[in-house]
């Protein structure tokens, strides 16, 4: 949890291409303390943070307190390395970027490792299912294309149905079994939520 010091900062800034932190007037105004702390409750990696407010403020002149924001940030990242706000970060499929002290960070990511569970399994089955419709879809309106066609495309046409029949099943096949294991992580990680000190061993 080593941050940059100030002079080797230039450096970094070169490298980056990220949009801004914060505009010229929160810039002049900023307790660092605070931007720090907000900082860390939101899991940012603080290196590539720091150095976008740097980045950012370049334009107004002014020049972030980087010991006054890592002290808020030390605080903040305490509230983000719960347990507890690991399923959520887990399960709304947002990156985690190593950020936690030692000491947090199996607590932390016994939950995130759940909610990220429940996040891929539905993103799997959302996919799936879209693949089945879209299949579906065009099946259709190969249909009627069929009904038109010349009795010399109507095979190429009818093997290309079956195919797509054949693929839509296969997505729903594979969609429902992903679902009974979904269930099972949805039920993991509600148990989590409920005991998120428990130890238990969830179906990974």
């Amino acid at each position: 949890m080593r941050y940059l010091p100030m002079m080797g900062m230039a450096a970094v800034l070169l490298s980056l291409a990220s949009c801004n932190t914060m505009s010229k007037e929160e810039c002049r105004v900023a307790d660092w303390a605070v931007v720090g702390d907000t900082d860390g409750a939101a899991g940012h990696d603080p290196q590539t943070r720091f150095a976008d407010h740097v980045r950012s403020c370049s334009k107004s002149g002014a020049v972030p307190d980087q010991t006054r924001w890592y002290e808020g940030y030390q605080a903040g990242i305490k509230r983000y390395c719960t347990p507890l706000n690991g399923a959520s970060t887990g399960e709304a499929g947002r990156a985690y970027h190593n950020v936690c002290p030692p000491e947090l960070t199996t607590d932390f990511m016994r939950g995130y490792s759940l909610g990220k569970r429940v996040h891929d399994l539905r993103s799997r089955i959302n996919s799936l299912n879209s693949s089945a419709s879209s299949k579906e879809y065009e099946a259709d309106k190969l249909h009627d294309d069929m009904k038109k066609a010349a009795d010399k495309d109507r095979r190429a046409i009818r093997d290309r149905i079956d195919d797509l029949e054949r693929d839509r099943r296969r997505a729903r096949r594979e969609a429902d079994d992903l679902g009974y294991e979904l269930s099972e992580a949805e039920r993991d990680l509600a148990f989590f939520r409920q005991n998120p000190m428990a130890q238990f061993s969830p179906g990974l």
